[in-house]
Formats: C-alpha cells, sequence, structure tokens
C-alpha cells in the first residue's frame, strides 16, 4: 500500500472514532439548574479542526444523529442538520481562511460554528416542541454549551499534542 492508502485508513479509522466520542459525549450531560450541558460539542469542534468537510459532517452530523436516534430521538434531524453544518463551517474556516495564522482561523471557524449551533437548535426546537417560549428558555443552555466546547475543543487542538500527533499519524493528507 502507498503512504497514501494508508493515510486515508488511518483517517477513516480516526473519523470513526471521533464519531464514537460524539455518540458517546452527547448521552450524558452535566446537569446545571434548568438543563445539562453536553460535551459533545467539544468533539465536534476539535474534529472539525482536523479533519477536511466531508469527514467533519460525518463526525459532527451523522455522530449527533446517531447518539439522539439512541437516546433522545426528538431532536435528532435537527441535530444532523445542525452539527452538521457547524462541523462543515469549521473545517472549511479553519483549513481555507488565514493559512498563515491557523490558530486564528480555528478561532473564528469555532465561534462561526457556535453560532450555527445555537441558532439552528434554537429553530429547531421551536419546530420541535412548537413553542417560540421554550426555545427562548433553553437559549442560554445552548450559548453555554456552544462556548464551552468552542474553547475546549480550541484548547485540546492547540494546547496538547493531539494536531502534532494527528499530522503525524496522517501524513497531513486532507483528501
Amino acid at each position: 500500500m502507498t503512504k497514501k492508502a494508508d493515510a486515508r485508513i488511518i483517517r477513516m479509522t480516526l473519523t470513526g472514532a471521533f464519531m464514537a466520542m460524539n455518540i458517546i459525549s452527547s448521552s450524558f450531560g452535566i446537569p446545571v439548574p434548568g438543563g445539562h450541558l453536553y460535551l459533545c460539542d467539544t468533539v465536534i469542534c476539535l474534529a472539525a479542526i482536523l479533519l477536511n468537510p466531508f469527514e467533519a459532517f460525518v463526525v459532527g452530523g451523522v455522530g449527533s444523529f446517531i447518539g439522539d436516534m439512541i437516546f433522545y430521538p426528538a431532536p435528532m434531524f435537527v441535530s444532523l442538520a445542525t452539527h452538521g453544518l457547524q462541523a462543515v463551517a469549521i473545517s472549511l474556516i479553519s483549513h481555507k481562511l488565514l493559512k498563515n495564522k491557523p490558530k486564528l482561523a480555528s478561532g473564528i471557524a469555532v465561534f462561526i460554528g457556535g453560532i450555527i449551533m445555537v441558532v439552528g437548535y434554537t429553530l429547531g426546537k421551536t419546530f420541535i416542541y412548537s413553542t417560540f417560549e421554550y426555545a427562548m428558555i433553553k437559549l442560554p443552555y445552548e450559548i453555554a454549551q456552544a462556548t464551552l466546547g468552542g474553547v475546549m475543543g480550541m484548547i485540546l487542538c492547540w494546547r496538547t499534542p493531539i494536531r502534532e500527533r494527528f499530522r503525524a499519524v496522517t501524513g497531513n493528507y486532507t483528501d
């Protein structure tokens, strides 16, 4: 096998591992007064910074869809669309914007991804639960989850050896 083929197999394996982590992290939340914060956004942000847009969609969208289907099916299609779009946006911006300043590009990407997540879930909850008021009550939790996930994803990517090890293992092939 060629190095490129090996890198593709490794990337598929890592995509599957990130997707499994997303499913697991969406199965439980940190209890806070009036709701829960889920850690899946941390996995989605980290994976989207590292992976290409298709792989990021599989981790964010499909992983969230499966997690919801198993544990709480009502919002599973909202999760597919919202977390999928969030992951694709983070991946595209991280890899295409400000190539000479990847940390800044990732920060901008995670911020925009957080906005996509908050707006997507707010609109989705309006339609799923049929009340705008319920969606507004949950808005602070969505903002907190997006912020926590984005900050933790950035820390894991840029303050630990995860990014360097990912690049070393995959040979930095992105196609």
